[in-house]
């Protein structure tokens, strides 16, 4: 079995670095807190096995392949990730308008756990990652499904060794948003990005 190693991983580390919905997710949450950047994080990693899972068993593809079931996907991913964005803009709002950061409740952690797992599961760019990154690299000349398992598993790993590199790494650049307005604009900005997220799913 010779899979192809190297093109894999370059192309994975590519896609690894370009900021996308869950990046937003799991940066924003962490901003907060510790716990809620992980708990997001966890979500993440959750939404990504459900797609490592439908891509080994083909099922990603049997729907790639319906235009009008890939339609549905799309469309309903731009949807949650529009709501996500205009739910991020609202409490920015709130924010401001409460005499101080303490009056606007943290969401639960379930809830956040939730919107990482969901964000990703209804994200058809996330299903189109596993269905052009992994075929490309399986030898055609062995079994698909084991090499499918192996490298729809190494991509659910890398993105969790990302998320526990950047978890941190927003924890500690946190201080800059202390100020209230600056953390407000921080949260129009997530809000805003992922409503163009949605646009861009929605559009393509």
């Amino acid at each position: 079995m010779h899979i192809a190693w190297t093109s894999f991983l370059i192309a994975f580390v590519v896609l690894l670095f370009v900021p996308g919905p869950d990046f937003v997710l799991v940066t924003g949450n962490a901003m907060r807190s510790s716990r809620a950047g992980w708990v997001t994080a966890a979500g993440v990693t959750c939404g990504l096995m459900v797609h490592a899972c439908l891509a080994t068993l083909g099922l990603s593809a049997l729907v790639a392949a319906a235009p009008a079931a890939m339609t549905a996907v799309k469309l309903l991913g731009a949807a949650y990730l529009g709501y996500l964005g205009f739910s991020t803009l609202r409490r920015a709002r709130a924010a401001a308008a409460a005499p101080s950061e303490s009056a606007v409740p943290d969401r639960p952690l379930r809830a956040l756990f939730l919107r990482g797992v969901l964000g990703d599961v209804l994200n058809p760019k996330v299903m189109l990652l596993f269905l052009t990154l992994v075929p490309q690299a399986i030898d055609p000349h062995a079994p698909a499904m084991p090499q499918a398992a192996l490298l729809s598993g190494v991509v659910v790993a890398g993105f969790a060794l990302f998320w526990s590199l950047v978890v941190p790494l927003a924890r500690s650049i946190s201080g800059l948003l202390a100020a209230p307005r600056r953390r407000r604009l921080f949260e129009r900005g997530c809000g805003a990005a992922l409503i163009g997220m949605a646009a861009a799913v929605a559009g393509s």
